[in-house]
């Protein structure tokens, strides 16, 4: 943890946190926890979003072949003989899937963004009295 020295005295971050009213503090910690909510939620988003695009060029690169064509599909670590349009249906559901999850992922962080910002508006609503001036 920083630690800030002034003189000989070394404060630490926690000590400045708990000269905070209660109610700040608990601004804070939820602040906190709604960021960590939202990091995850984008880390989600990314993955859905990497794995849709990965079927679209799977998808695309079938329609691509000969209907008669030979297709593999992966299982485990095995590789499957399978039927272009087996093959075909599956990713396609994949896909419609990827894009549900993507749209409530998306909601999800509407929401999150909006309760961020909403506190850290009150959290600057809060600490302006203690400082003397508005967060920038």
């Amino acid at each position: 943890m920083a630690a800030l020295i002034s003189g000989w005295k070394e404060y630490t971050l926690s000590d400045e946190l708990s000269k905070l009213p209660p109610n700040v503090q608990e601004r804070l910690l939820r602040l906190q926890q709604l960021q960590q909510t939202l990091q995850s939620i984008l880390a989600q988003k990314q993955q859905v979003d990497m794995e849709k695009n990965e079927v679209e060029q799977t998808l695309a690169e079938l329609a691509k072949t000969a209907d008669d064509a030979v297709i593999y599909k992966a299982i485990g670590s095995l590789l499957v003989k399978a039927e272009k349009a087996k093959v075909t249906e599956d990713l396609n559901e994949r896909k419609s899937l990827l894009e549900t999850r993507s749209t409530v992922i998306a909601r999800q962080e509407e929401r999150i963004k909006a309760q961020v910002k909403e506190a850290q508006t009150k959290l600057q609503e809060d600490l302006s009295p203690v400082s003397g001036q508005p967060l920038s």
